[in-house]
C-alpha cells in the first residue's frame, strides 16, 4: 500500500496493491500494521455502505462528540470525495481537499477525526463503503454547508446543475456558524 499525503497532510490518499489476472483481482483494504506505520492508529468500530445516483451530494457531515475518522472508498462507480478541516487549532483550518475515488482505481481516502466529510456522485451510480472510528450518533451530528463561499470547494458540478441534497443537508451551516472542534 502507498500512503500519499494530500494538500492537508493529515488526509491521506491510499493506493492499495492490486493483484489481478483473468479470474479477477485481490487487494487488502485494511492492514492494521501498515496503517499504523503510516500514522493511522485508528480503531474502526463501524462499517457503512451507501448507494447513490448521479448528481447526489451527501454531506458535509461531522460529529461534535463521538468524532469519527473515516476510511472511504467507492466499490461501484465514481465519486468526488471531500474533507474539510474543522480543527480550529490546525494550520489548515477551513481548508479542503477533494479526490476522485472510483471502483476502477480502488483508491481510498483517510479522513481523520475533526474533519467534515462529503461526496458528490459523478458516475451514473455509485456505492461507497467506509470504516468509521466511532459510532454514528445522530444527536451529535452536524452539517457544514456544501457550498460555503468561505471554503470554496470546487465540486465537479456542471454549470447550471444543482446537486440533489437531503433535507438535512439542505440545512447545512456556514463555517462561521458551525459548532467546531478545538
Amino acid at each position: 500500500m502507498q500512503f500519499i499525503p494530500t494538500s492537508i497532510p493529515d488526509v491521506l490518499l491510499i493506493k492499495p496493491q492490486v493483484f489481478g489476472d483473468s479470474r479477477g483481482f485481490f487487494m487488502e483494504t485494511y492492514h492494521q500494521c501498515k496503517f499504523a506505520q503510516a500514522g493511522i492508529s485508528a480503531d474502526f468500530v463501524q462499517d457503512n455502505h451507501s448507494a447513490s445516483r448521479k448528481g447526489i451530494l451527501r454531506g458535509l457531515h461531522y460529529q461534535i462528540r463521538q468524532v469519527q475518522g473515516k476510511l472511504v472508498r467507492a466499490v461501484a462507480g465514481e465519486i468526488f470525495d471531500v474533507a474539510v478541516d474543522l480543527r480550529r487549532s490546525s494550520p489548515t483550518f477551513g481548508q479542503w481537499v477533494g479526490m476522485l475515488l472510483s471502483a476502477e482505481s480502488k483508491d481510498m481516502l483517510w479522513v481523520p477525526p475533526g474533519f467534515a466529510h462529503g461526496f458528490y456522485v459523478t458516475s451514473e451510480w455509485a456505492e461507497v463503503v467506509y470504516k468509521a472510528t466511532d459510532f454514528y450518533a445522530p444527536e451529535w451530528e452536524r452539517c457544514l454547508c456544501w457550498n460555503d463561499p468561505s471554503i470554496g470547494i470546487s465540486w465537479p458540478i456542471l454549470d447550471g446543475q444543482i446537486p440533489q441534497l437531503s433535507a438535512k443537508d439542505l440545512q447545512g451551516r456556514l463555517l462561521a456558524d458551525c459548532d467546531l472542534f478545538k
